[in-house]
């Protein structure tokens, strides 16, 4: 059963994937047909192509690598200054200026001549960005309906202040991350919850007198009376009662970066967690944070291969590591398989990073750099600049904006993107990331 559930979930997760890569390459396309550019193929996957079908201009198909998509929008390159578009210089020295050429030449293969305001870069740069736009934004749409669904519909776990679990005794978190077996042993302090009494079902309701309304609040109380008496008061079967100990300062994560650690006072008392719906205030600050994460994620990106790399050649993986579709996969089965979460939490679970994952393509597509739609998204506000500028200062129109010229930047970011998605790849088979679910 856990095997068949495993199987379930990567597969659903690889489903969700395909049908995000399928919307985001219909956020190119129909803006695209809307504004009357010509669009040839619409195509999700890339090798040997399986299937396909032609739907008056448009050959519509599923290739045999589920790894991303493509729209092929006709004219994306414009020709070169008094050059005939149709035709390839022979004269042309240097690989890059070679491969320039083949690229444009290629661009209008599908034109005739009645077609020529059908090209994409003759369209106003308006149009240019909606249309290049449009895959991203849908993603990000994609995003806040799966995470904010989620969040408004099922709920998030929010911690109440009444006692789930008592430390039995004070084991400092860094020890615990690096032995995440470590148990109490002869020599550890006992807790100063166990020490008071405390126990499991006790709402704690004040702290050295001030009224505690939420987990927040008594935590920060707590860690700010370091090793200081403490009152507790409590509500226990109904009746209330204060209960009396002292905090210790222990070694705890740092509550705005969880990544590092501080000295701060610690009682023990682990909370309730209770499921609780919320509303689209929640849900817009939540999705903020999820973006400024995700950007910075896409910062430090380069530096984590070097992890990933050392990884898939016998390192440790980290739990943050980056991960490619198929790490991504692997973690939605372990959350459809596990033992420890209920049915509606694994579904939960399996939506939220099918999200998650499509405001990292979102995000990572933003990047201003060919071949991704960011770096046609720089291109068309270049020249929206460009022609503005020279309409002011009353000199003649720039024309359009050659983004053909940055093609060898386009081919050497492809390779290295092919390269770090088959190390991606690799590291999720030899060495993946595990819940521990």
């Amino acid at each position: 059963m856990t095997m068949l559930a495993y199987t379930l979930g990567v597969l659903l997760f690889a489903i969700g994937l395909i049908a995000s890569i399928a919307l985001h390459e219909v956020g190119h396309m129909w803006p695209a047909k809307k504004f009357g550019v010509k669009v040839t193929q619409y195509f999700v996957g890339f090798g040997r192509t399986l299937w396909s079908t032609k739907r008056g201009e448009t050959e519509y198909g599923v290739k045999a690598i589920p790894l991303g998509g493509y729209v092929k929008l006709v004219g994306m390159l414009p020709p070169e200054k008094g050059a005939d578009p149709t035709t390839v210089r022979k004269s042309n020295t240097g690989l890059f200026t070679q491969l320039i050429s083949d690229a444009r030449q290629a661009e209008y293969e599908h034109v005739d001549p009645s077609e020529t305001d059908r090209l994409f870069y003759r369209k106003p740069w308006w149009q240019k960005l909606i249309v290049m736009t449009g895959g991203p934004m849908v993603n990000v749409v994609i995003a806040v309906m799966l995470l904010g669904g989620i969040w408004m519909l099922y709920g998030v776990y929010e911690p109440r202040p009444v006692v789930a679990q008592v430390s039995d005794c004070v084991i400092p978190a860094d020890e615990v991350a690096a032995d995440p077996e470590r148990t109490c042993e002869g020599g550890d302090t006992v807790s100063p919850a166990r020490d008071a009494g405390l126990r499991s079902s006790d709402r704690i309701v004040s702290f050295n007198g001030e009224w505690v309304g939420s987990w927040d609040e008594l935590t920060g109380l707590i860690r700010g009376n370091e090793d200081g008496v403490a009152a507790i008061g409590v509500m226990r079967d109904g009746r209330p009662m204060t209960l009396r100990t002292n905090t210790t300062v222990s070694v705890r994560p740092d509550l705005e970066d969880q990544a590092e650690y501080v000295e701060v006072g610690f009682l023990g008392v682990t909370p309730e967690q209770v499921r609780e719906r919320q509303g689209p205030v929640y849900v817009m600050a939540s999705m903020w944070d999820y973006t400024k994460a995700t950007g910075e994620a896409l910062i430090q990106l380069p530096q984590r291969m070097v992890g990933v790399f050392e990884a898939a050649f016998g390192g440790e993986r980290e739990q943050d590591s980056p991960v490619s579709v198929v790490g991504a996969s692997r973690v939605a089965g372990e959350i459809a398989s596990t033992d420890q979460l209920i049915v509606g939490d694994k579904i939960a679970g399996a939506i939220q990073l099918l999200g998650i994952v499509n405001l990292f393509v979102a995000l990572f597509n933003f990047i201003p750099l060919l071949p991704l739609d960011g770096g046609h998204i720089a291109g068309a506000l270049y020249e929206a600049v460009r022609r503005g500028i020279a309409r002011v200062r009353g000199r003649p129109d720039p024309g359009y904006v050659d983004v053909a010229k940055m093609l060898p930047v386009a081919y050497a970011m492809a390779g290295i993107l092919i390269c770090m998605g088959v190390l991606l790849i690799y590291a999720d088979l030899v060495n993946p990331i595990r819940l521990g679910l």
